[in-house]
């Protein structure tokens, strides 16, 4: 049976939506409990939203005479693209140039040695709210950037860096894990609009 209280958007949370934290950190395993201190939030994310692709790569085998007889799965790379516009953010910076990369603060000054070196793998969360303050959280432990798009310094837009990170396995084979749960907030939705009873 279709029901269309299932059908949902994603909206970030907002105390942050995007988290890293140095690999190692206690990772959470359900969609509301709270995040270890060590997660650093990136702030604002750009309109365009969290995209992630998980789509197999493959080979199609043919027989003699065109047809195909044999898909092979080459490989299934797992990748969320996104863009971190909190530019006067050190976090974001971190994210993007390297932890040591990046010192000092706002008040003091910020300093930026970018250079060729290659970035830290870091554990990632994203959190999200679905219809009716259902909690979604998405869970990467061992994610590493893997494009940095051009940034571009306009005068009628946000300083935005364009990331994706690809995600790696952890030790279970696993490359991210995602968690679901309806809130307090969202039975009390469900109960006020079945009429109080909490039963259609």
């Amino acid at each position: 049976m279709s029901t269309v209280a299932n059908v949902s958007a994603a909206k970030p949370k907002v105390n942050g939506a995007v988290f890293n934290a140095p690999l190692g950190t206690a990772l959470p395993t359900t969609a509301t409990e709270t995040l270890n201190a060590a997660f650093a939030a990136l702030g604002y994310v750009s309109d365009a939203g969290v995209a992630n692709a998980n789509s197999p790569s493959t080979t199609n085998v043919k027989a003699w005479g065109g047809d195909v007889v044999l898909i092979t799965e080459d490989e299934k790379p797992d990748t969320f693209k996104l863009t971190l516009i909190e530019g006067l953010n050190v976090e974001v910076l971190k994210t993007v140039y390297g932890d040591s990369k990046v010192s000092g603060t706002l008040e003091s000054g910020i300093s930026i040695a970018a250079d060729a070196g290659e970035l830290e793998e870091k554990s990632w969360v994203v959190d999200m709210l679905l219809r009716g303050n259902v909690a979604k959280r998405i869970v990467i432990p061992r994610g590493k950037l893997s494009n940095l798009e051009e940034i571009a310094y306009k005068d009628n837009e946000a300083i935005g860096y364009g990331i994706t990170i690809a995600c790696l396995p952890d030790s279970s084979g696993k490359s991210h894990y995602e968690y679901i749960k309806a809130t307090a907030a969202s039975s009390s939705s469900a109960t006020e609009e079945t009429g109080g009873s909490g039963t259609p």
